[in-house]
């Protein structure tokens, strides 16, 4: 995910306040417990795969294209007659109970999976190459962000394809084609205004761009710099349009110790 989760403030000017860079770069470190499996394991013959149906674009999530680790991923304008093998991965209590980029709540007893450019949510089948075992996912989170890695899944996805012993297996995507009804309406994709979470401001440039550097390589939302009359140099996160997404945003900020923040409405 790697994905692997998090409250808009009324309408005010914009701030900013100086942070210690040397402790976010500190806590921008710190990647919590070790995921892995539940103590609760399940057994693949009682995993039901997800069921496909008609859903809207997410609100957030879907931007043209957005930036991790340096590195511009784009979102496909649709995933009509997506079809790609590679490697599927998988993640589990780490990010049980957070926020996804999507917005909803990942539950890893769910099946559920994160890719980094099929519009959210996209509902597809993967089949485990060596196997021959398929299930049923729904992508609403993205990632995961290794050059080598296809689709990260849920634990009960991986539990039900037999890939959560060797962690990775060689899998078939392919993307499900689920007929629309005629009232669910697809929202725009997100523009460059809204609300962001600013996590730093500094008179020198490169002390932002190392911070906007090193939050890129683990937090899967666009981080920008702007400046303030050439001045002072913000190191923000977004846009996001509404509060749910600042609170996915805040979750993943949060996992990585860093909480003092700001939330800007532009």
């Amino acid at each position: 995910m790697t994905s692997s989760n998090t409250a808009v403030h009324k309408r005010h000017h914009c701030i900013w306040i100086p942070l210690s860079l040397s402790a976010i770069l500190s806590a921008c470190g710190t990647f919590g417990p070790q995921d892995g499996p539940p103590q609760r394991t399940i057994s693949a013959a009682d995993i039901q795969d997800a069921e496909p149906k008609p859903e809207p674009l997410s609100k957030y999530g879907n931007p043209d294209s957005y930036v991790v680790a340096g590195k511009r991923y784009y979102v496909l304008d649709s995933a009509k007659g997506y079809v790609k093998r590679g490697t599927a991965s998988w993640y589990g209590t780490k990010f049980h109970g957070r926020r996804t980029s999507s917005g909803e709540i990942y539950d890893m007893y769910a099946m559920s999976a994160a890719h980094k450019s099929l519009p959210l949510p996209t509902y597809v089948q993967v089949t485990n190459l060596d196997n021959q075992q398929s299930a049923i996912v729904k992508v609403n989170d993205r990632g995961p962000f290794h050059d080598n890695r296809l689709i990260d899944l849920s634990y009960a996805a991986a539990v039900k394809l037999g890939i959560t012993g060797n962690g990775t297996a060689r899998v078939e995507v392919k993307a499900i084609d689920v007929a629309p009804s005629t009232d669910l309406s697809q929202p725009a994709k997100p523009v460059a205004s809204g609300h962001f979470v600013q996590v730093g401001a500094f008179a020198d440039r490169n002390n932002a761009e190392r911070l906007q550097e090193r939050i890129s390589l683990q937090i899967p939302f666009p981080v920008s710099i702007s400046s303030v009359k050439n001045a002072y140099y913000r190191v923000r996160i977004g846009p996001f349009s509404d509060r749910q997404q600042v609170e996915a945003a805040e979750s993943r900020l949060s996992d990585l110790g860093i909480n003092n923040i700001l939330i800007l409405n532009e």
